[in-house]
């Protein structure tokens, strides 16, 4: 399968691999990278073929009539999603992480709060206080092994700290929830409740595994009530084009981004359009339902090997390829947990205590790995911690 294909990443300037020992003492030679969210798989066939066509034109000036563009990110909306989408609504940005801070720059002000229900996507919290705003954190509930929102906590926190946006993470990094149809509406009540404006960041939504359903944020509070934030880049593995959309229907809010994006000169580089493009599209859409196939077994993989292990416990993925893994039961400290990790196992996974509140006993681990690899790490893992069995 060629998903299974083992790609030797290193000295290719991958993040992932090539800062992996530099970061986490994990030796390049022998370590296992499992941090940094992109696949070890190659783009599909369809994106390989667009950037051969641009190499073979040769000329890689301005982007220009990006009708085409905007259409097909239209149509991927509706046909995988159900969700109808004004193109003119779409504006790219450099990636959802500048997205996020775009949003927080231009709807909020310096001192403002903005709330997050944590443990959460690590990025956020970095940009909001990189903009002098301020993270109001509401800690998510355990609940039957998967994370629940407690609305009266956060409530008391909005009220008691103040803020004036709320982003989301649907579904949810690093837990992998799919948020249900009344938790989306709970939150959309919620936020208008509080006068904040929402904000769902909804990157891993093609990443779902049946029977769970993502329900995008504007099937509850309609396309004007939220903005949405979205990208080809995490399900196809083409993180490095740094393209993603922040879809706006509210004309006013449109107008206010819009002007925030040329104020600083902002525009999208051609590359991450016709990657996108290409992406989505019938061709896009068979390779994705190939890799949630794959990543599905890789997770039921990992969660057998780690759950074995006794104090440890994986929670279980609805989406997304990554590992949230609790080891809490060991009894150990965090620093104790990572030197058996990331020294005796070999294995660099990122801190849970960098996604906020609620993350400290936990690791993240990367299963966008040929599945080899996920067994391999498994096995690791296992004699790392073998004094417990």
């Amino acid at each position: 399968m060629r998903f299974d294909a083992i790609i030797d990443r290193r000295n290719t300037h991958s993040v992932k691999w090539d800062m992996m020992e530099k970061l986490y003492g994990v030796p390049a030679d022998q370590g296992l990278s499992m941090w940094v969210a992109d696949m070890d798989f190659r783009a599909p066939d369809c994106i390989q073929d667009a950037v051969q066509g641009m190499r073979d034109h040769g000329v890689y000036g301005y982007y220009g009539d990006d009708a085409s563009y905007r259409a097909a990110i239209c149509w991927w909306m509706q046909t995988r999603h159900g969700w109808t989408v004004d193109p003119q609504a779409i504006l790219t940005t450099h990636g959802l992480v500048n997205g996020t801070a775009m949003c927080v720059d231009t709807f909020t002000a310096p001192g403002d709060g903005v709330l997050l229900f944590t443990p959460v996507y690590h990025a956020f919290a970095k940009v909001i206080r990189a903009n002098g705003r301020r993270v109001v954190e509401s800690p998510l509930v355990i609940r039957d092994g998967r994370y629940e929102m407690d609305f009266d906590h956060a409530a008391a926190v909005v009220q008691a700290q103040g803020a004036k946006m709320v982003i989301l993470c649907s579904p949810h990094n690093p837990g992998g929830r799919v948020w249900t149809r009344a938790e989306l509406q709970a939150l959309a009540d919620f936020a208008a409740a509080q006068g904040l404006i929402l904000v769902s960041d909804e990157i891993h939504h093609d990443l779902v595994f049946a029977p769970a359903r993502h329900i995008p944020m504007t099937d509850i509070t309609g396309n004007d009530g939220c903005i949405m934030m979205t990208a080809s880049t995490k399900t196809f593995n083409i993180a490095g084009a740094h393209s993603g959309n922040v879809i706006i229907h509210d004309a006013a809010q449109r107008a206010q981004f819009e002007a925030r994006m040329m104020g600083l000169g902002l525009s999208p580089n051609s590359f991450g359009l016709n990657m996108a493009e290409a992406a989505y599209s019938p061709a896009g859409a068979a390779w994705v339902d190939d890799c949630v196939a794959y990543l599905g077994e890789n997770a039921r993989v990992f969660d057998a090997a780690v759950n074995a292990i006794p104090g440890v416990a994986s929670m279980r993925l609805e989406a997304t390829y990554l590992g949230w893994v609790d080891f809490a039961g060991t009894g150990m400290t965090p620093a104790e947990v990572r030197k058996r990790v990331q020294d005796d196992a070999q294995i660099a996974p990122n801190h849970g205590e960098t996604f906020g509140s609620g993350g400290e006993s936990f690791l993240r681990f990367n299963l966008a790995m040929p599945r080899a690899q996920v067994i391999e790490a498994g096995e690791r893992l296992a004699r790392a911690f073998g004094d417990l069995q």
